[in-house]
């Protein structure tokens, strides 16, 4: 890969993560596509052929061209979902915009030589809850008891013998309301007379309430760790309480660095944000990892240093894959 190889960014448009990523390479000089799939077909056009064993071809946005074989590396961050042109309905847009998924899609998870940053398939399987769990106690981090069920019974057993207990969704999807405003599913903390039969409706996963004095979210960028604690929340769940909080850039534990590590190459991953619980006696709880995970609300100095971090991966990532 040449210098003026690009960096094809792959997301919506209102993404601040993206934002400060893209701002960073541009200071560099390092050149920038950025691509939303969802703009397609409307104002994007692809021609790929498929002639020996790579793709070579060429994606145009309304902006700005790309060959398929020149792109450096892909940071591949929160894109919409593939639609269909406006006009269709039904199962014809449906067909579309499966078409796009699969055609699209599937080119911008092949390109030839490219450096993901991460790659949309590794993400999707680092996205799954079950799997965190066991990779991550496999990794020797800290799990608290964690119970997954649609059955009430034993919801409320798993309460009663390992309570306080906190309800977390499996997947933080849109969830719309009646009105048409978005919804939030919050960490709560349950109590045995909070399970009904609802339960019974889809999977559940309940975990031992962690006695934390303070949170840490950790950001991975490949061999680099920021780990940042987070103070003054008065509640489970800190993402309820921005205006409260306060950061502050801490040391790893060599443990929990060596796990982390471990979790990254297991999913192979080049990035993940880790959220943990610190309680009195010092020992971090490992929560989740959410593979793409945000970090543009940090104040300045710490979004700067995973920014620099994470166009140093975009940057040079021919030099460090070896071509």
């Amino acid at each position: 890969m040449s210098a003026a190889s690009p960096v094809l960014v792959v997301t919506r448009l209102d993404d601040a993560t993206a934002d400060v990523v893209v701002e960073e390479l541009g200071r560099r000089s390092v050149p920038v596509v950025r691509l939303a799939p969802g703009d397609f077909p409307a104002t994007t056009t692809v021609a790929a052929r498929a002639e020996g064993p790579r793709l070579t071809g060429e994606v145009l946005t309304g902006t700005r061209s790309v060959a398929l074989d020149a792109v450096r590396s892909v940071y591949w961050r929160r894109p919409r979902p593939y639609s269909a042109p406006d006009g269709l309905k039904g199962p014809d847009a449906d067909w579309c915009a499966q078409q796009a998924h699969h055609g699209l899609g599937g080119i911008l998870t092949t390109l030839p030589g490219a450096h993901y940053v991460n790659h949309p398939w590794r993400n999707r399987a680092a996205e799954y809850k079950p799997a965190q769990l066991t990779v991550a106690a496999r990794c020797g981090l800290h799990v608290p008891p964690t119970l997954l069920t649609n059955d009430v019974e034993r919801a409320r057993q798993f309460i009663r013998d390992h309570g306080p207990a906190i309800y977390k969704p499996l997947y933080n999807g849109e969830y719309v309301g009646p009105d048409g405003q978005g919804l939030t599913v919050w960490v709560e903390e349950v109590a045995m007379a909070d399970v009904d039969t609802g339960v019974a409706h889809t999977m559940h996963l309940f975990q031992t309430r962690v006695d934390k004095v303070v949170d840490v979210r950790l950001t991975a960028v490949g061999n680099q760790l920021f780990a940042v604690r987070i103070d003054g929340s008065p509640g489970l769940d800190w993402r309820r309480h921005y205006d409260d909080l306060h950061y502050s850039l801490i040391d790893t534990p060599p443990d929990v660095a060596k796990g982390v590590h471990e979790y990254l190459a297991a999913f192979g991953l080049a990035y993940g944000a880790f959220d943990f619980g610190l309680d009195a006696a010092g020992r971090w709880h490992w929560y989740e990892c959410n593979p793409n995970g945000q970090f543009a609300w940090f104040p300045d100095p710490i979004t700067g240093r995973i920014t620099a971090a994470l166009a140093d991966q975009l940057q040079y990532s021919s030099d460090r894959d070896g071509r």
